[in-house]
């Protein structure tokens, strides 16, 4: 049983294991991103560079500058202004030669906007050849490359995708383990239910042997074995429904807590005390009368082995909104610890030496799978008790 445990735990490590994965990769690229800016800024840079060497110098070097410095940036779209914010140029930007001149100031406007917020304008200053006077500026405006643009993309990509696949696997695992804990549950149950039949019975042909004895007849033993068969033939139908879709039907939920309570109550301690509570003796409700009651009884006993030789099990029931039915069951036990809780309806989970810790694993399957509705630890102290609270829908609400 100790499976259950280290399989969460495994998930837990498997999940940081992917963080920590996912998280360096964002950070490698991003610092490879943060170096590929830095080039195409000294590009850019070099760009404007050669632009201003290029009209402040007038000899044979302009040639050269031009072709191999200019016009070789094929990659980052760039946007030349002067100092009068009117378009003088652009580089690696989208733009039709065939639309009209109001078509391209528009989209070279927007594309301009684009690049003030990406990037600040490196300056170009604009000499007097002779003198070196200062008589204007330009500026290149630039934004990054499509190559950057996917790279910066890509960690956000990559996460999206291994987020994707992850739950996707989730989705397939956690169905898959269902599924095989559904044909356990099914098979253990119609397993159970058959091996009974043939000691039932026997126990019956047993006790109308005993009824058929003087010394036996008048002693009530008979009839205190054939309310344990009686028992034993509930028992069997519960194992034989949990492999089928029961039937609910209407039923007074009062009437089916207090035939748990009858049947339990000269079976433990004589100090253990059973406290049923309601404010109205005909709240009713759809279930399966065999498979609530089995949970109604599973809680109790968990309660009765929690407070050992002494205490007291109060049983409430109430009706909340949308009538739905609520029922409190709780125990003066040595409660459940707050680390425990969420486990505590998980297949294994027991604090029992002996235990297969299968009881309120079947409860939950058969309140919320069977029944819609829902069962949860309402309240846990240690060493004062515990308080589980089962919701059912009302006659309005029928399960469907």
């Amino acid at each position: 049983m100790e499976f259950y445990k280290d399989n969460s735990n495994l998930k837990w490590v498997i999940l940081v294991v992917s963080v920590v994965i996912s998280i360096s990769s964002a950070l490698y690229t991003n610092v490879l991103v943060e170096q590929l800016k830095e080039r195409e800024r000294n590009q850019v840079t070099l760009y404007a560079k050669a632009l201003e060497y290029t009209v402040n110098e007038l000899n044979s070097n302009v040639s050269f500058v031009s072709e191999e410095i200019v016009y070789k940036n094929n990659s980052i779209p760039s946007i030349l202004m002067n100092d009068q914010n009117e378009f003088i140029d652009y580089n690696n930007v989208d733009i039709d030669t065939t639309w009209s001149l109001k078509k391209k100031n528009e989209a070279l406007l927007r594309e301009l906007n684009e690049m003030k917020r990406a990037y600040p304008p490196i300056e170009i200053l604009l000499k007097d050849p002779t003198t070196q006077e200062v008589f204007g500026k330009q500026f290149v405006y630039y934004k990054n490359s499509f190559l950057l643009t996917q790279l910066i993309a890509y960690p956000f990509i990559q996460l999206s995708v291994i987020a994707i696949f992850g739950f996707i696997s989730y989705l397939a695992f956690n169905y898959s383990k269902t599924s095989e804990q559904n044909r356990v549950w099914v098979g253990l149950a119609k397993e159970t239910a058959h091996q009974l039949g043939t000691p039932l019975s026997s126990l019956m042909a047993w006790v109308e042997v005993l009824r058929d004895d003087p010394d036996i007849k008048n002693k009530g033993i008979a009839d205190e074995l054939d309310k344990d068969i009686k028992k034993l033939k509930v028992v069997t139908e519960r194992f034989s429904s949990i492999g089928s879709t029961p039937t609910l039907k209407e039923e007074n939920i009062y009437t089916l807590i207090q035939n748990v309570v009858a049947y339990l109550q000269p079976r433990v301690s004589s100090r253990i005390n059973f406290e049923l509570y309601t404010l109205s003796e005909s709240i009713t409700a759809m279930v399966h009368a065999p498979l609530f009651e089995w949970v109604i009884e599973n809680l109790c006993k968990n309660g009765v082995d929690a407070m050992g030789s002494s205490g007291t099990i109060a049983i409430k029931i109430l009706r909340g909104n949308e009538n739905r039915v609520l029922i409190d069951i709780s125990d003066t036990g040595k409660g459940i610890p707050k680390g425990n809780v969420p486990s505590v309806f998980k297949p294994g989970f027991t604090t029992k030496k002996r235990g297969w810790g299968l009881g309120l694993a079947l409860a939950k399957r058969i309140i919320e799978m069977y029944h819609q509705g829902r069962i949860y630890v309402k309240s846990s102290e240690e060493n004062q008790g515990t308080t589980f609270r089962i919701e059912l829908k009302g006659i309005g609400q029928r399960p469907g």
